[in-house]
């Protein structure tokens, strides 16, 4: 028989629970881990995709600005995409259409977020006079980390996890109790004995691709640094790259799926968006080096007057008041010469008279 120690150092625990209520006094309100890694990703795809943006020559505060149409769109594609390929979870005798809409308790298909996000950010992009492309390159390694991250949601919802297994990092599944119904419920019960349910431990798949998506992280990075990648190219290699991986950790759950041809449906999806992603890197390499982003945004800025070359036209400030002033002074001059030109003769008369008077 195996003792409680032995399992702890044998396997890794899931958390007793998802969801902490905080007693506020008028209301209570759920704290949901889910949610919160959500929002935690959100924050590190949106300051790591700022950095990269300005280190390519583009304004500060443009990745929030787009963000703003980004994210929010990227949320209801994903659920979107859930809810299409687990409709079953939601509609059907016994199933409330309603739960559709809770999104707090997880469930995010990432090509519905990345997709419909997509659009987001093209809106985003348009009023910010940025390409989409350039701007997908810089956030990229910061998207695949926002997902790791939400990984993490996962652990402490028990879900996205594989087929039993004896390796050391298995992971034991806990049966949770609502506290308020005393029926089961795995999102926001509780376990209170930890008892793992028969078939733990588990493969922790969504450890798998946690890991991936950071290695993955990495990679678009240093081929980024390397080759200079632009036109989009930097997005297409996180693509391709996480799909690779998704697709092989997919086959590994054992949770429910819509299936296709006897796959799972999100590899049928992989499949299609890495083959995608493969052809977008290779069209993409056509249009040659990487885009000058600060030439981009110095082409979109209002031309300012030289005020530096004013003041040395201009030195006292009067402008076109100076110049006429001057004019008029140019004028009284000339005038001034012409009375002396003609008084000239006069004055030889008068020395003319003078030299007759002194003779007689």
């Amino acid at each position: 028989m195996t003792s409680a120690s032995n399992l702890v150092l044998a396997s890794i625990p899931s958390p007793d629970r998802g969801v902490w209520e905080l007693d506020l006094g008028i209301f209570t309100l759920p704290l949901r881990a889910y949610a919160l890694c959500i929002i935690v990703g959100i924050i590190v795809a949106i300051y790591w995709g700022e950095k990269r943006f300005v280190a390519r020559g583009g304004l500060p505060g443009t990745v929030l600005d787009v963000a703003v149409y980004a994210v929010p769109f990227g949320l209801v594609g994903g659920r979107l995409y859930h809810v299409a390929t687990d409709y079953y979870r939601y509609f059907g005798a016994g199933k409330n259409p309603l739960n559709a809409l809770k999104i707090w308790d997880g469930g995010l298909g990432i090509w519905g977020a990345i997709a419909l996000g997509g659009l987001g950010a093209w809106i985003g992009c348009r009023r910010k006079g940025v390409p989409l492309p350039v701007f997908a390159d810089a956030i990229a390694p910061g998207i695949v980390t926002a997902q790791a991250i939400g990984r993490i949601g996962n652990y402490f919802n028990q879900e996205l996890y594989g087929g039993p297994t004896n390796l050391p990092w298995g992971l034991e599944i806990y049966r949770r109790i609502n506290p308020a119904t005393g029926l089961d419920d795995p999102l926001n019960g509780v376990a209170a004995d930890h008892i793992p349910i028969d078939g733990s431990p588990v493969h922790p798949t969504f450890l798998y691709e946690l890991i991936w998506n950071l290695v993955i992280a990495v990679v678009v990075v240093l081929v980024d640094r390397r080759f200079k990648l632009g036109h989009g190219r930097a997005f297409a290699v996180y693509v391709a790259g996480y799909t690779i991986g998704r697709g092989a950790i997919e086959l590994m759950r054992t949770d429910p799926a819509t299936m296709v041809l006897g796959l799972r449906i999100n590899v049928w999806t992989s499949i299609l968006v890495f083959a995608g992603a493969v052809v977008y890197f290779v069209l993409a390499g056509r249009r040659g080096p990487r885009e000058d982003l600060a030439a981009i945004v110095a082409a979109q800025q209002p031309d300012e007057p030289d005020e530096s070359r004013a003041d040395d036209e201009d030195p006292d400030g009067a402008g076109a008041d100076h110049d006429r002033a001057d004019d008029l002074d140019d004028d009284d001059r000339d005038e001034t010469d012409e009375a002396d030109t003609a008084a000239e003769p006069r004055d030889s008369a008068d020395e003319t008279d003078v030299d007759a008077r002194s003779k007689s």
